[in-house]
């Protein structure tokens, strides 16, 4: 019998492109979508592969219980969580409910399916959970003139690298990884469904992110930057961010004190 994957955001882009490459690498797959047809037009199209379509929309809490059942109860090895919804737009034009679709989307559903996952893959004593943000979790001091403003949008992507580092430390020797892939722009329908047309920005393929994302996982990476060349750089980010945290004082710093 195969091993088993489970890839959200399944029927489109990044999502289609794992779920593509762990086919053809022997995997049986749950893909999950909201987009039923394109569900069984994959599976279909593949009747050699044990393939389950799973519809669900992960912008709800019964679309989540259903995949994080799922993990909770099949022995998976691999966990991919791509879905995603691109509301870019400043968070006080963002309308309330596009705000809680997309924080479910990218903050709970990931955080709840991947918790379901994990005791499972720590009993085994294996596993791996690849979750997808973005380089714009690291774009927040960017000033205005240099990059729109998308505050939720970077901050749930910032939520997912700063959970999987965590993850990763806490799951320290258990057999278990975790790694978040954070590509730049990439060639998908993700900017199409905002009405953005980005043809003359240069874009990365989905399949090259899913290339750096399995190649990071053999490597170690627990985040991945398909397109920045120098690993340093983010060595270089993640030192700043420990030696700021080893610096904090119970003193007052002397900034903040008035004369």
């Amino acid at each position: 019998m195969s091993d088993l994957a489970l890839v959200t955001g399944a029927t489109s882009g990044i999502g289609k492109a794992f779920a593509e490459r762990l086919a053809a690498d022997g995997y049986g797959l749950v893909v999950v979508g909201r987009r039923r047809e394109r569900l069984a037009e994959f599976a279909a199209a593949r009747p050699a592969v044990d393939v389950r379509p799973v519809v669900a929309d992960l912008s709800t809490d019964e679309g989540i219980d259903t995949v994080a059942r799922i993990c909770a109860t099949e022995p998976l090895p691999l966990l991919v969580n791509n879905a995603g919804v691109a509301h870019y737009m400043p968070l006080a034009d963002l309308p309330a409910d596009k705000a809680r679709e997309l924080v479910a989307v990218k903050v709970l559903a990931p955080t709840l399916i991947t918790r379901a996952a994990v005791a499972g893959m720590q009993r085994r004593g294996r596993g791996a959970v690849i979750n997808v943000a973005g380089m714009i979790a690291f774009s927040g001091p960017a000033p205005h003139s240099q990059m729109p403003r998308r505050a939720l949008y970077a901050g749930t992507l910032a939520h997912l690298v700063a959970m999987s580092q965590t993850l990763s430390a806490e799951l320290e020797g258990t057999g278990v990884r975790v790694e978040v892939v954070c590509p730049g722009v990439v060639a998908t329908e993700f900017h199409q469904r905002q009405g953005l047309d980005l043809s003359a920005v240069p874009r990365m393929s989905a399949d090259d992110v899913v290339t750096a994302a399995l190649r990071g996982l053999e490597l170690g990476e627990v985040v991945c930057a398909p397109g920045v060349e120098d690993a340093g750089l983010l060595d270089a980010v993640f030192r700043a961010d420990l030696a700021a945290f080893a610096a904090q004082s119970p003193e007052l710093a002397t900034r903040y004190r008035t004369g």
